[in-house]
């Protein structure tokens, strides 16, 4: 399999001196086609940090992370963001929808950014929309819809087009047990279909749905378990 986000020895530090603050010290990370990763670890541990950085919400203070063998690094704002746009979806624990946008209008929204049809992105939206269960609820607003739907626009809007990367922030921390697991079961589809997915929780029936679970502390990898097969993955 392919890998489509490669991390290696990836280093954040904010401030310098006294207050220099150490984000991520070292981590290195490659997920693969049709893997699905969840990231743990306490507070403060690097999580979201390493999901910036994934994401080219954030630069790196050394290191590299490539998407789809495209080295970040090397982009200016307008190729980060055409990064971000075609080849990485985000799912975030917020939403993140826009309100005064239908729940198809919101799918649709980074297609038509990209450049895409109104006519093509509308049908990618209803394909997205109908992968989630939501067939026929195009044109409820996000206000319309239960914590659960919104998420699952969320999931669609970052399914449609040809990206193969999904980075998720905790998606199910706002949602009730068996809502979340079904979110869970949804982002596990989309890797099971050929798709790479970073997710990351604290709760361990979400990342039992993982192929592969990746443990942080003081931004540091300490751990990494091969859930498929019950082992320890050895670095």
């Amino acid at each position: 399999m392919s890998a489509v986000l490669c991390m290696h020895d990836v280093r954040r530090r904010y401030g310098a001196g006294a207050t220099e603050v150490v984000a991520l010290d070292g981590v290195s990370l490659t997920v693969a086609a049709g893997e699905f990763v969840a990231i743990m670890g306490p507070s403060g541990s690097g999580k979201s940090t390493l999901l910036n950085m994934a994401g080219g919400l954030d630069h790196p203070t050394s290191g590299e992370v490539l998407v789809d063998g495209t080295d970040l690094a090397l982009l200016d704002p307008a190729g980060l963001a055409a990064v971000r746009r075609r080849s990485i979806g985000f799912v975030f624990q917020e939403f993140n929808l826009v309100p005064q946008l239908t729940a198809e209008e919101n799918v649709m929204l980074p297609m038509e950014l990209d450049g895409t049809s109104v006519k093509a992105a509308r049908r990618a939206a209803r394909e997205a929309l109908a992968a989630v269960d939501l067939d026929g609820r195009w044109r409820r607003f996000p206000d319309d819809l239960s914590g659960g739907e919104q998420q699952r626009v969320a999931i669609a809007r970052a399914m449609t087009g040809d990206r193969r990367l999904i980075l998720a922030d905790e998606p199910t921390g706002a949602l009730d047990t068996t809502t979340g697991e079904a979110v869970a079961e949804l982002i596990a589809g989309y890797a099971a279909d050929g798709g790479a997915v970073v997710l990351v929780t604290h709760e361990p029936r979400i990342a039992s749905f993982a192929d592969r679970i990746v443990w942080l502390r003081d931004g540091r990898v300490v751990d990494e378990v091969d859930a498929r097969h019950g082992a320890r993955v050895t670095r």
